[in-house]
């Protein structure tokens, strides 16, 4: 078992955290939709715990400036499945690009090719996208990949190769986990089980709840 930024417990194997996701929300005090339909149920674990995991869950502890910076870049992270180094490379990258480095950030995280199969509609979780790729069911301009961060850019076309075709996740197809609907910056052939990526997403076309500033100032301290 690996350990984070400050101490904190990553469970990964091949760079994929492998704990319970349902005890990160919890961490974060709000829902991340790591679990798919279970997040849209009674049986959510921050409706039923809204506290903190651990022994000390339950007692409340006022954050400083910097707890709360921490806090929001750690619950950006958890929402896309990245672990701290990587994290860390899309955060150095996002700065040397033109524009403001947050809004550089979210958009770097969206154009994950597991973000991207998530926004499809198909998996009912990052997670789960993720899966698809690593197992061989996406191809990317006519090419199987397994690399699920890979990222797209415009002009850009995925598909569910004819083996993920019947798989339970793809046949769901948006009916599952909220009903997602594709976001403007892609169009998606649902008889084809396919997207093409239209342009890179700005943030009013990124629907992710989270305050990137705080994660900028996190970073410049």
């Amino acid at each position: 078992m690996a350990r984070g930024a400050l101490g904190e417990e990553e469970p990964n194997r091949m760079g994929v955290y492998l704990g319970p996701v349902c005890r990160l929300c919890r961490r974060e005090g709000e829902k991340l939709y790591l679990k798919g339909d279970r997040c849209y149920s009674a049986k959510c674990s921050v409706e039923k715990r809204k506290y903190p995991p651990g022994q000390h869950g339950q007692n409340q502890r006022k954050i400083g400036e910097y707890g709360v910076q921490l806090r929001e870049k750690q619950k950006l992270r958890r929402i896309y499945g990245v672990l701290e180094t990587q994290f860390q490379n899309y955060f150095h990258e996002a700065e040397r690009r033109r524009g403001l480095t947050g809004e550089n950030l979210l958009q770097l995280l969206e154009v994950r090719l597991d973000n991207v199969i998530y926004r499809m509609g198909l998996g009912r979780s990052r997670r789960e996208a993720r899966q698809l790729v690593s197992h061989g069911h996406i191809s990317v301009n006519g090419r199987r990949v397994t690399i699920a961060s890979m990222l797209v850019k415009p002009g850009t076309r995925i598909e569910v190769t004819a083996s993920g075709k019947d798989l339970p996740q793809v046949r769901l197809l948006g009916h599952s986990a909220g009903g997602r609907k594709v976001p403007e910056w892609m169009s998606f052939d649902e008889k084809n089980v396919a997207a093409s990526i239209l342009s890179m997403p700005s943030r009013d076309q990124i629907d992710t709840d989270v305050r990137e500033q705080l994660v900028v100032e996190f970073y410049s301290r």
